[in-house]
């Protein structure tokens, strides 16, 4: 969010992001309640959050490691073409597969870099041979295995 389009938004604005970003099943009472509107303005202020793209939707933030899927690598990808139509490629490979839960395009030493969550090791490894070897444009990678997740805002209220 560019400053100027943060400027637009008031203190009610800020504060109602804020409490959903905490809880987005509050109701509204109780939003409009924590953030001093009626319920009204609040539902309001809501819809036009949305609307405007500053709230771009509810989900359940589930438990990894309940669902079997609590081994995490960190994997460096270096591409053998940097050019739009290849990085294009790469991008959407990468959305289509669903272990890899987060992609970044990093300014450095490598161009990208990619969370991965697995069952486990040997999950890992298939994923290593059956997905990321097939990525378009891979020229190398290297990885990282998370040994503890000291803070993660993604998966954990």
């Amino acid at each position: 969010m560019k400053s100027s389009e943060t400027d637009q938004l008031d203190r009610f604005d800020h504060r109602i992001i804020e409490e959903l970003r905490r809880d987005g099943r509050l109701s509204y009472s109780e939003l409009a309640r924590r953030v001093g509107l009626s319920k009204t303005p609040c539902q309001l202020r809501v819809r036009k959050l949305t609307e405007a793209g500053y709230i771009l939707g509810f989900r359940a933030i589930v438990d990894p490691a309940r669902l079997g899927l609590d081994h995490i690598a960190f994997l460096e990808v270096r591409l053998s073409d940097t050019t739009e139509p290849a990085l294009q490629a790469f991008n959407e490979a990468v959305r289509a597969a669903p272990q890899i839960e987060q992609c970044h395009m990093i300014a450095g030493s490598y161009d990208y870099l990619l969370k991965i969550r697995t069952r486990d090791i040997a999950g890992y490894r298939r994923f290593l041979s059956d997905v990321a070897s097939n990525l378009p444009h891979l020229a190398n990678t290297s990885t990282h295995v998370s040994m503890e997740a000291v803070k993660d805002e993604t998966s954990r209220p």
